[in-house]
């Protein structure tokens, strides 16, 4: 993976505000400020490269990332854009991984996917949704019978809790159908901004950010925030992304961060976006150590 060039726009200062949508669920601990990565940065690139035709560059951009000026808004904005194109390309399939077949399903499978894989939630699903079709089926559901079928998933009484309320306020409130707006969305129980804009993009073509945990922690190693809760984030990144991107982006973001962009340890190496991105060196620069941190897509789809 060729590292940033020594020209590249780059920068750790803090976005300006913005306008957006998206979060609920489980929240990302931080995966560490945009601030402050130049010394990562100067300390991975002093480490002499393994692949031969990788050292001069690294310690290149090491030598004039110390002294770099910092990003304006208008250069911060063309960067969050272009990376948003790069990952268009490296990931032209991006799409929510959990199986669907309609917007009361993938509200009850994003609600299940708190903490847990999609690929766990893929396998309960079918159970479910042949025993309790509708809102109204699953409204008057034995908890017992859905807890049996859910708990692979984990914290499977308050998941039954959460997916049986949600069902009832649809029956009471909306005639059992999923409302298409995000100001209704977020009055059923077990629903918040991140699982709302999961279905108003994937479901109804409404532009929403899904702030998870991965999109957390990239839009903060991209340098699009500083930001730690997923409210802000999401004005942050809207702020810098034409809306009209809002749901593809974050599709494209979730499967970077579950293929390359790691938690512990990143793919650096081989990352597409490396030359535009101020976190570079936060994992392996070497392509051939970073290669094998890369995840298939059966492995992404089994990870948080």
């Amino acid at each position: 993976m060729t590292p940033p060039a020594a020209g590249s726009a780059r920068s750790t200062t803090r976005p300006g505000r913005g306008s957006a949508s998206s979060p609920s669920s489980s929240a990302d601990k931080p995966a560490g400020r945009a601030a402050g990565r130049t010394g990562r940065t100067g300390k991975a690139a002093d480490k002499p490269a393994k692949a031969a035709d990788k050292p001069a560059k690294i310690a290149g951009r090491a030598a004039k990332g110390a002294g770099r000026p910092e990003e304006s808004r208008l250069a911060l904005v063309r960067r969050a854009r272009r990376i948003n194109r790069i990952l268009a390309e490296t990931y032209p399939d991006a799409h929510c991984e959990l199986d669907f077949a309609d917007a009361f399903q993938l509200l009850v499978a994003t609600i299940l996917s708190a903490q847990t894989t999609d690929k766990r939630v893929n396998l309960v699903t079918p159970t479910l949704f042949a025993k309790y079709p509708t809102a109204a089926d699953l409204a008057a559901a034995d908890p017992e019978d859905v807890e049996s079928i859910i708990q692979s998933t984990g914290f499977f009484r308050a998941k039954t809790k959460s997916i049986m309320g949600m069902a009832q306020a649809l029956v009471e409130r909306y005639s059992g159908e999923v409302p298409g707006k995000l100001k209704d969305l977020v009055t059923l129980p077990g629903v918040g901004r991140k699982t709302a804009n999961v279905v108003l993009g994937n479901a109804f073509g409404v532009p929403g950010i899904t702030v998870d945990t991965h999109v957390q922690r990239l839009s903060r190693r991209f340098g699009w925030t500083t930001e730690t809760d997923p409210v802000k984030i999401e004005h942050e990144i809207g702020a810098l992304i034409e809306k009209r991107e809002w749901t593809d982006m974050s599709q494209r973001l979730i499967w970077h961060g579950r293929r390359r962009c790691h938690s512990r340890r990143p793919a650096c190496g081989a990352c597409p976006v490396a030359p535009l991105c101020p976190s570079f060196g936060e994992g392996p620069t070497d392509a051939k150590t970073a290669s094998k941190l890369v995840r298939s897509a059966a492995e992404a789809l089994d990870t948080q």
